[in-house]
């Protein structure tokens, strides 16, 4: 069922990962004009990146593709990307396609044109840039899903029978089992399709030497294969304790600390190749994930073992308590990491509306309330099953009565069990009150003229009720847990509001020589009779866009979008904060497009750049649009 349940919401839930890392800034910029053939293409993205061996395809006027050389970082900085470009590029437009891997794993790609001395009368068409192989992303989103539900059975499980100490934990072996095999499984599963994931291409591609070998030289391929070798190191730990587990008996100290030890290795396998490693406060951040993680592995995984004991085998009230209280604190341990890493990746209030990952986070904190609730409404059913069990007794002892609380199974009696407790202890059975004796011997035998009531005695219908009551709210807390889960893998597989912020109002530059570009529209009425009027655009490319010295060029394109010539344009620029100007750039044409070597402006800030398009002797009209001028 609950396979069922994760399987239908991946198909309604299901779409391309947004991506972590987002572009900063272009050299050559987006739609700019050069004058002369660059050297080579970087890009700057606002996180490390990791690069392929198809990271840049470049594309001439005739959509031939063009011979470039490996792909590298500039100036040994990791969120550059850098293209060596052929010494005779030739003039027109150029399309370049992009992808890289940002450092959370996920693959980001993009495409943009630039042009050497004119612009081509026809752009060329785009190519296209999806981020993902849509099967490829559809089975890759599967195995990330499956391996945090496998996590939190295994880890979840191992915690219930450490700190819980059910009296009898074979029923449990088969939920350690299948979490440890699923996520073994899903473990694998992603590492082969890792390679096709980050490329783009189809699931066939998963089995190809190459794309595994590159793969592991990666920190998500090497995160993944530290996850198998933890998983062999669990398995032994199993083995190990395998005649413990079927005897009922405690596991020993070695073996929980060794437990807890892997458990928090499995956590950081996700912690150092997803979100954390990324970012603002990484230390901080990887501990705060490792934590999350772990306690929603003891909540989740505890309730499927809690579950699972209610209908296999007789639950004593004092492991429904102990399982409340660790509950208790992995929800602790989760509102203070979460809250913690909802500030680190929203960055402000509004990204909780605004952005995507505000959207699934708060769909998130919907499903965890719900979980709240249902798990308050377990407990309730608790304290009154505890209630209702719990009797007054008189106990004789050197002639002084005192009264005694004693708890019952939450579940009735085991068959089989004396007294329906597993452990050896006997915490008291009324017999009656008339009697004024009770049996508090280990095991002993009964009182003289007080029989036992027989193993497995029937239930009360208020008793009956009451248990089916805990079991169908433990249902509904296991059930949305699944939701949860699920919200928890989309959020990893989101861009972040304050890396989406970031990537909006970051400088186009990072150190980089890159270019200012603005648009500025025209229309132009002719004055003549029977001549038709003139619009079109102004396309201003400063470079680098910065305080000082700046190239300047203009092309003037039609209502087609192709090139027009003018007989004369005059561009000027003025800075009304500072009362300067205004500064003419002296443009000259250059047959074809407009330039100037040298427009000198001496201070930051937001300059008004105005621009003149003269068509005719008698037509011309001019148009102003800010310009943002950085140190």
């Amino acid at each position: 069922m609950l396979l069922g349940t994760v399987l239908v919401l991946l198909l309604l839930g299901g779409g391309p990962a947004s991506a972590h890392a987002a572009l900063r800034g272009a050299d050559p910029a987006d739609g700019s004009v050069v004058r002369t053939a660059p050297d080579a293409i970087t890009l700057t993205f606002t996180e490390s990146v990791g690069l392929l061996d198809d990271s840049f395809r470049v594309f001439d006027p005739d959509n031939r593709r063009v011979d470039t050389g490996e792909a590298g970082h500039a100036d040994g900085r990791a969120d550059t990307a850098r293209i060596k470009l052929p010494a005779k590029l030739g003039t027109g437009t150029f399309t370049v396609a992009w992808r890289v891997v940002s450092a959370d794993s996920h693959p980001i790609a993009g495409a943009f044109t630039f042009s050497v001395g004119t612009p081509s009368a026809t752009p060329p068409a785009l190519p296209g840039t999806s981020v993902e192989n849509p099967a490829t992303g559809g089975l890759f989103n599967i195995g990330r899903y499956l391996a945090y539900l496998a996590a939190a059975l295994l880890v979840g499980t191992a915690a219930f029978i450490a700190v819980c100490r059910p009296p009898d934990v074979r029923p449990l072996r088969r939920l350690l089992l299948a979490g440890w095999w699923a996520l073994a499984g899903s473990t694998v599963f992603l590492l082969l399709l890792r390679g096709p994931y980050e490329t783009g291409t189809g699931p066939a591609q998963a089995l190809d030497p190459s794309g595994l070998t590159r793969t592991l030289g990666t920190r998500p391929g090497l995160a993944l294969v530290a996850r198998l070798a933890l998983l062999a190191a669990a398995a032994a730990l199993l083995l190990w304790q395998r005649k413990a587990l079927g005897e009922g008996k405690r596991p020993s100290r070695a073996a929980l600390l060794t437990g807890a030890t892997l458990a928090t290795g499995l956590a950081l396998t996700w912690a150092g190749a997803e979100h954390a490693s990324v970012g603002i406060q990484v230390p901080v951040a990887m501990t705060s994930t490792v934590l999350h993680l772990l306690a929603m592995a003891v909540w989740l995984g505890g309730l499927a073992s809690l579950l699972t004991l209610f209908y296999r085998a007789s639950v004593p009230s004092r492991v429904v308590g102990r399982f409340s209280q660790l509950a208790g604190l992995s929800v602790t341990v989760l509102v203070v990491t979460g809250v913690y890493q909802s500030w680190r990746g929203l960055g402000s209030v509004a990204a909780l509306t605004d952005t995507t990952y505000g959207r699934v986070l708060l769909a998130k904190l919907v499903a965890v309330t719900l979980l709240l609730l249902a798990g308050a409404r377990s407990r309730r059913t608790v304290t009154r099953e505890r209630t209702a069990r719990n009797v007054t007794v008189e106990v004789t002892s050197v002639g002084t009565e005192r009264e005694a609380r004693v708890p019952e199974p939450v579940g009735g009696r085991a068959e089989g069990a004396a007294d329906g407790l597993a452990d050896g202890r006997v915490e008291g059975r009324v017999e009656g009150r008339a009697a004024g004796t009770v049996d508090t011997s280990a095991g002993g035998p009964p009182l003289p003229g007080k029989p036992r009531p027989p193993a497995g005695a029937a239930l009360t219908p208020a008793e009956d009720a009451q248990r089916r009551a805990l079991r169908r709210s433990v249902l509904a807390e296991v059930v949305v847990s699944v939701v949860v889960l699920v919200l928890t893998t989309v959020l990893t597989g989101t861009l972040p509001g304050r890396a989406a912020a970031e990537a909006a109002t970051a400088e186009q530059s990072a150190g980089l020589p890159v270019a200012s570009v603005t648009n500025i529209p025209f229309t132009i009425g002719s004055t003549n009779p029977g001549v038709r009027g003139v619009s079109g655009k102004v396309q201003v490319t400063l470079d680098p866009g910065r305080v000082g010295d700046n190239g300047l060029q203009a092309v003037v394109y039609g209502p087609d979008g192709g090139f027009v010539s003018i007989p004369e344009l005059r561009i000027s620029f003025s800075l009304p904060d500072q009362d300067i100007g205004p500064l003419d750039a002296k443009v000259t044409d250059r047959g074809g497009y407009w330039a100037a070597d040298t427009v000198n402006l001496p201070l930051p800030g937001t300059w008004e750049m105005k621009v003149t398009v003269r068509v005719s002797e008698t037509d011309q009209v001019s148009e102003s649009k800010p310009v943002e001028i950085v140190r």
